[in-house]
């Protein structure tokens, strides 16, 4: 009965009973659907407990109101399932996207993702790719095709883009959360007055009043998408948004004082990596799988390290107190 009702939604929607299905098959759930399954697999599992101590941008902020990975993942969830109800898309599989979308993410950020990505070569370290991996084989939860593709494609920076349009409306969501409350923080840290905002984008956008923006930007995905049958955003919206973006990399995520911080949480990833690819019995079981070398072992594990655990570990192995 509950797969029948999704016979409901627009002809766009993704329907579970047409998925391409698990690498492993299993008995379907009796009272859930494949893409209900997956949510709650996703709300239970140990990546995900673990963003709420991983950084958005500011790194391991002491104030309480600082965005974390995990306010961010549910902020993100939320304007996703907004779009999704409005354009008759299914919310189911919208949210176990989003809330497994940053599940691969590193301490520290953008930062620690760049860090390791010293150790892939001529490729790029992406933790988009890292959150396929945890679910596949990290700790393996069997996630059906379409929601691995959802979180391997939810960034801009990855091709081929998301074959459903519920993986869309994650990448939109997560640009939409990610600018609006990183410059929340960015205000509230002193960084960032009304003022500094460019004048284009409130032209567009209008003034900057705690969360007004987010609410234009999902009207924008939502109008641009019913008249144009595929999920998209309204242009002089998108145009704003890229605007605000690069305001916000020149003023907040480049600024030279994060600079000097991210140079430091550079160099805490590297000197852990390093560690332990020197002493392996020091990875976890659960990170030591057989046919992996030993520092794609070391990398699995420091990825999934929240700021503080990077940290504490750090200053045991490098900080040693008590010494003279």
């Amino acid at each position: 009965m509950r797969e029948e009702r999704e016979a409901l939604l627009s002809p766009l929607a993704t329907r579970s009973i047409d998925s391409r299905g698990r690498e492993r098959d299993e008995v379907p759930d009796p009272l859930r659907t494949a893409f209900e399954v997956d949510r709650d697999r996703i709300a239970h599992s140990k990546a995900f407990r673990r963003l709420k101590h991983k950084t958005q941008v500011f790194i391991n902020p002491e104030g309480d109101h600082f965005v974390t990975r995990m306010s961010h993942t549910l902020q993100v969830t939320q304007i996703a399932r907004a779009i999704a109800r409005a354009l008759d898309l299914n919310e189911d599989l919208t949210e176990a996207i989003c809330l497994g979308h940053d599940c691969g993410h590193t301490p520290f950020g953008h930062t620690g993702e760049a860090a390791l990505s010293e150790y892939a070569g001529d490729k790029e370290w992406l933790h988009s790719e890292q959150g396929v991996r945890i679910f596949r084989l990290l700790e393996p939860k069997n996630l059906t095709w379409e929601v691995l593709d959802g979180i391997r494609a939810h960034t801009w920076r990855v091709s081929p883009p998301p074959h459903t349009p519920e993986g869309w409306i994650c990448r939109f969501a997560d640009r939409i959360a990610y600018l609006n409350h990183d410059l929340l923080d960015a205000v509230r840290a002193g960084l960032v007055t009304q003022k500094d905002l460019p004048g284009d984008v409130t032209a567009v956008l209008g003034d900057f009043i705690d969360d007004s923006w987010i609410g234009r930007m999902i009207d924008a995905v939502i109008e641009e998408s019913i008249g144009r049958g595929r999920v998209m955003m309204r242009q002089d919206v998108l145009q704003a948004m890229r605007t605000f973006r690069d305001f916000m990399f020149e003023r907040v995520y480049l600024r030279p004082e994060s600079r000097a911080q991210a140079e430091r949480a550079r160099t805490v990833i590297h000197q852990l990596v390093e560690h332990l690819c020197a002493n392996p019995d020091q990875i976890p079981d659960s990170y030591r799988r057989a046919d992996d070398p030993v520092q794609l072992q070391a990398i699995d594990f420091v990825a999934g390290m929240t700021d503080r655990y990077a940290l504490n570990l750090h200053d045991r192995w490098f900080r040693p107190r008590g010494l003279v």
